[in-house]
């Protein structure tokens, strides 16, 4: 599957403060207040500013400083907090990051608002994903969902959407991807019924991209043309949308609507999103060639896509020169890669666009050839091969010329005057 896009943020350098910077614990309360002042507000743009703020604080993420943190907002004695504090590693009283950023000692400001607590699920799942505890992750997940089940409020749908997302991709580093299948269609059908759109397209995506991982592409067009169409409130997860629709129309042999979604996908990514924009290039390119275009070579030479698309540049070369022998080398050459790309299926389609590419070739090269030639030429396996690839492209008007049976002859009409060879 493709790799989905997360924004990378660029680690702050170091400064003079010790390891155990307060700064971790003082901006979490800031994005906390944000939060607090977003729900009482009813403004979601707030809500937004603070996830975003998440991400920038992301790598800077401590156990002690989520402790600390968890201590401060959530009421002492509750199940959330009881729970999320389960996830961390225990860490001694001394361990325990302290906020010195203020002069004064502050008293802890509990907080009973859902979006506090959400995103203190959302704090602790990313945390447990960094530090590839996946178990630990899918418990807290499955949690965290089962409390959003209870909590109808449209402040609580941003961070209701990136949960979603974590969720599915917890179970899908575990390779349980098919178990919460039926979960993600009840929250699809809880978010339609709320009307939470970002949570449609987020759902949406997620079981497109859950039906895919198990090439269930039937099913997965079922459910696309039935769903709520709507504007898109999230350009990463349009992005991801177009990826999931080009997969689909290329598995149903509708290359042209394919290409166009794929190319729309990789261009609206985001920059930051390169894994994304390659798996978006790599698709791209290999229906171009099943529809007989040969793609530019600045494609392969994109700005840190050039040893990703390499096996894909070797591949077009071979269809370029209609040479079989050469794509079968290039195909079993990087065969772990077109697999793990999920391409090879696709790839194993372009054989006859190469042997039409190498025929047209000789086509133009010889006003006669035996088809024995032919079938070397092309390293055909027989002749008879060879004599009806070459009836079938005569017939498609893929080549002008004229097979003639008797002499087992392929008589081309594209290299001058053809007639008088039928008398040699």
């Amino acid at each position: 599957m493709t790799q989905d896009v997360e924004m990378k943020e660029q680690a702050a350098p170091s400064n003079s403060l010790p390891s155990f910077s307060p700064s971790t614990l003082h901006h979490l309360k800031e994005i906390a207040s944000l939060i607090e002042t977003g729900a009482y507000d009813r403004e979601v743009r707030r809500i937004l500013r603070a996830i975003r703020l998440t991400m920038a604080l992301r790598r800077k993420l401590k156990a002690s400083a989520l402790s600390s943190f968890l201590n401060f907002t959530l009421i002492p004695g509750s199940e959330a907090l009881t729970r999320l504090s389960s996830f961390l590693p225990k860490e001694d009283e001394h361990a325990m990051e302290v906020d010195t950023a203020t002069s004064a000692p502050q008293a802890p400001a509990k907080h009973s608002l859902p979006e506090i607590e959400i995103y203190c699920y959302l704090l602790v799942l990313m945390f447990l994903i960094d530090q590839k505890k996946y178990n630990e992750a899918k418990a807290c997940s499955s949690a965290s969902i089962a409390r959003l089940k209870n909590i109808n409020r449209r402040t609580v749908d941003v961070l209701a959407a990136r949960l979603y997302f974590y969720y599915s991709l917890c179970y899908e580093l575990t390779g349980d991807l098919a178990e919460i299948r039926g979960n993600l269609l009840s929250l699809h059908r809880i978010a339609t019924l709320r009307h939470d759109e970002l949570g449609q397209e987020t759902l949406l995506n997620l079981l497109l991209r859950n039906y895919l991982h198990y090439n269930l592409y039937d099913q997965a067009e079922k459910l696309r043309s039935k769903a709520p169409r709507f504007e898109a409130h999230s350009n990463q997860q349009f992005c991801r949308y177009l990826f999931y629709l080009g997969k689909i129309r290329t598995i149903q042999l509708e290359y042209t609507d394919a290409k166009e979604c794929l190319l729309q996908a990789a261009r609206k990514a985001p920059i930051a999103a390169l894994d994304f924009r390659v798996q978006c290039n790599k698709w791209a390119i290999i229906i171009r060639l099943l529809l007989g275009e040969i793609p530019e070579r600045t494609v392969f030479m994109q700005k840190g896509m050039e040893k990703a698309l390499r096996p894909y540049f070797e591949l077009t070369n071979a269809v370029r020169i209609g040479d079989l022998e050469l794509f079968r080398s290039v195909a079993e050459k990087f065969s772990s890669t077109f697999s793990s790309d999920r391409t090879h299926n696709l790839i194993v389609r372009l054989r006859h666009n190469v042997i039409r590419t190498g025929l047209r070739n000789i086509s133009i090269s010889y006003s006669r050839i035996s088809l024995v030639d032919v079938a070397k030429k092309l390293r055909l396996d027989s002749v008879a091969d060879a004599e009806s690839i070459v009836a079938k492209a005569i017939r498609d008007g893929a080549i002008d010329a004229i097979l003639d049976h008797a002499s087992r002859c392929m008589l081309s009409k594209e290299t001058g005057d053809w007639r008088h060879l039928l008398y040699d």
